[in-house]
């Protein structure tokens, strides 16, 4: 089982944009001293929901900060980018830190980052595919040109390129993608790309997209060996909160985190004007709570192993800011570190 921390770099009211991401470094460092395994950051555009708007270039900054831990993105916003543009930030991330960065992609939503990057509505409704396509030729193979819809230009070298590592087998970097539709999910096992699945999935609906995966890619004729090693990849992504006492664990969350999800969630704002429905903070919260580890370390040890079992899923990006507050968000990944992963190894 590889245990990770979910970096938001989370603007609680009242507090900075600076404030949450020295927030967030300092969960970064902390969580390799912890013995955790990955940290994810995600990306964000215009809103306090989270205030990274590069999770490449934030994870640039852990990697040089970090000798041990992989460092992901979970997400780059890929119809926000050029594929190459990220490709080419893919494979130099990969070569430097010697194989430590991870890609994680998605769709984003509609939002208005599309008017303002220029990609538009259809860059989120139909020109995920294209993209994703052209980002994994580049970093798979030597040259690329492309003829799609989007992306149309002459043939190029892939330079560098990132299967020429100083030590070790040749490799490309890992690509994972952000599945919140069964579409999604298809797109990635025709790939063969494991799969982020967000904090609002329970277990139920997880074994179900990843048993829709399997069947894809079976159908997509990847061999049964390799199926089964790309799921063992996917990452199910969560909220961790530990605790003497499973109520004051949640009392910690549902007292802080309604007013961020509050602010973030309702600044918000569609790319075309169509309508949209916000969550309910107090009830997304509460949500979270009862499907995640947000408990004693026993509890949470527990909610892991279950989350296991009935998903397959046995990679775990947790968001631990959930507090909002730096010295507990530090000793909730120290508790993680210390008395979950000893109950779970």
């Amino acid at each position: 089982m590889r245990v990770g921390a979910f970096v938001l770099a989370a603007r609680f009211p009242g507090q900075g944009s600076g404030e949450a991401l020295h927030r967030a470094v300092r969960t970064a460092e902390e969580a390799e001293r912890a013995g955790l395994d990955d940290v994810w950051v995600a990306e964000h555009h215009f809103v306090p929901y989270g205030v990274c708007p590069s999770a490449v270039t934030l994870a640039a900054q852990l990697l040089g900060r970090t000798r041990r831990i992989g460092v992901g993105t979970a997400v780059s916003v890929l119809p926000n980018a050029h594929p190459v543009a990220l490709g080419e930030q893919t494979a130099l991330l990969h070569l430097t830190s010697g194989g430590r960065f991870t890609l994680g992609v998605g769709r984003g939503g509609p939002w208005i980052d599309l008017e303002v990057f220029g990609g538009g509505a259809a860059a989120y409704e139909t020109g995920f595919p294209e993209a994703l396509e052209l980002l994994l030729r580049w970093l798979r193979e030597p040259a690329v040109g492309a003829d799609g819809e989007r992306h149309r230009f002459r043939e190029v070298a892939v330079v560098p390129r990132p299967d020429e590592a100083l030590s070790g087998p040749p490799a490309a970097p890992p690509v994972l993608v952000a599945c919140t539709s069964p579409g999604t999910v298809r797109l990635a096992a025709r790939h063969r790309l494991p799969m982020l699945l967000g904090m609002h999935c329970g277990d139920t609906e997880k074994a179900e997209f990843t048993a829709l995966w399997r069947r894809e890619a079976r159908a997509a004729g990847h061999a049964p060996e390799a199926v089964a090693e790309t799921a063992a990849q996917h990452v199910s992504a969560g909220v961790v909160q530990i605790a003497d006492t499973g109520a004051e664990a949640r009392e910690t969350l549902t007292k802080a985190m309604p007013g961020w999800l509050r602010q973030g969630l309702e600044a918000h704002r569609t790319v075309d004007g169509r309508p949209r429905t916000s969550r309910d903070p107090v009830a997304y919260t509460e949500l979270l709570c009862g499907l995640h580890p947000v408990g004693t370390p026993r509890q949470c040890a527990d909610r892991l192993a279950t989350t296991r079992k009935v998903t397959g899923i046995s990679r775990f990006a947790l968001l631990a800011e959930g507090s909002g507050d730096l010295a507990a968000t530090e000793a909730n990944v120290q508790r993680l570190g210390a008395e979950v992963l000893p109950l779970l190894r």
